[in-house]
């Protein structure tokens, strides 16, 4: 019987939290890890009893030196690593730390905000929350940017096949690779672009969320960059975000796949260029101001981690 998975698939929940947690230097975390595992198990059960149709799901998952500290099983992951800084002539996808990355999901922000309560009360002690960004769904599926984001993402069967990992690494089968970024975006600068110009940035139309020919689609578009072929694909879960007050105003970019080496493609097409030079022009209007990655294990190890 295969091992249940999280719940990396879904394609419900228009609001959520994300939160990067790092371990106290010189904490004992290993039964507070264990708390954490039996109840992000504990929350989703719940969450499918109390509120089967509002899309509620917690997913955890774990960083490379996280999963050596709490001295989880080995050999690790194929493909989990510390993540490497992708250097670009003139933009860089930044590398920042991350034990833990938890992705909080519901159609209602209150069980969102019960979910990060519930899970901060057993952090706290040991653990630093040193990101949390709060993400809804705008509109009918679109960035802030005003386009359509997820467009490419895998459907039906193909969601499993390109979000979890298969026979190639048995031990971790039905667990997930996880990167994020927290990207920034210069909306002034972008907004003062005509149409055309920003459809040119992403190669497809903004208001029908068609895309260009490959002809006439610019080979610097993100469209033409971010997606690496039909073999090799993510199952995208983005989530815009604003503040007002700090004018801050972006993306919270989350990539669910089998493989690690299927996300380095497009980081490396975004940032250096393929070929090198030829750059995602919505770089120059969107900023990385985070990167990391995790593994989302199995409900199944979750609750062997928690024992």
């Amino acid at each position: 019987m295969d091992a249940q998975s999280q719940n990396v698939l879904d394609y419900h929940g228009t609001n959520t939290v994300f939160m990067v947690w790092n371990f106290k230097k010189g904490a004992k975390v290993k039964a507070a890890f264990k708390r954490i595992c039996a109840l992000v198990i504990n929350l989703n059960h719940s969450a499918y009893t109390r509120f089967p149709d509002a899309g509620v799901s917690c997913v955890m998952g774990i960083g490379h030196d996280a999963w050596q500290r709490l001295g989880l099983p080995e050999p690790l992951p194929k493909e989990l690593e510390n993540f490497v800084p992708v250097v670009g002539k003139k933009h860089t996808a930044v590398a920042t730390p991350g034990d833990l990355h938890f992705h909080l999901r519901g159609n209602d922000r209150s069980i969102c905000y019960d979910m990060a309560a519930d899970l901060s009360k057993y952090l706290a002690p040991v653990a630093t929350c040193v990101e949390e960004v709060h993400g809804f769904r705008y509109w009918d599926g679109r960035s802030i940017l005003g386009f359509v984001d997820g467009t490419e993402n895998p459907e039906g069967s193909e969601r499993a096949f390109f979000g979890l990992v298969g026979k190639e690494d048995a031990t971790y089968k039905g667990g997930s690779y996880l990167f994020v970024q927290k990207y920034i975006h210069d909306l002034k600068a972008f907004k003062a672009l005509p149409v055309e110009e920003q459809e040119k940035v992403f190669g497809r139309s903004r208001q029908n969320d068609i895309e260009m020919p490959d002809d006439i689609k610019p080979k610097n578009s993100h469209s033409a960059l971010a997606n690496v072929g039909d073999d090799h694909k993510i199952i995208r879960d983005n989530m815009p975000f604003g503040n007002m007050a700090t004018n801050e105003m972006g993306t919270y970019f989350i990539a669910y796949a089998s493989t690690f080496s299927t996300v380095k493609k497009m980081l490396n097409n975004m940032f250096i260029g393929s070929p090198k030079g030829n750059y995602d022009r919505l770089l120059d209007f969107s900023t990385a101001k985070t990167g990391s990655l995790f593994f989302v294990p199995t409900l199944d190890m979750l609750d062997d981690f928690s024992s």
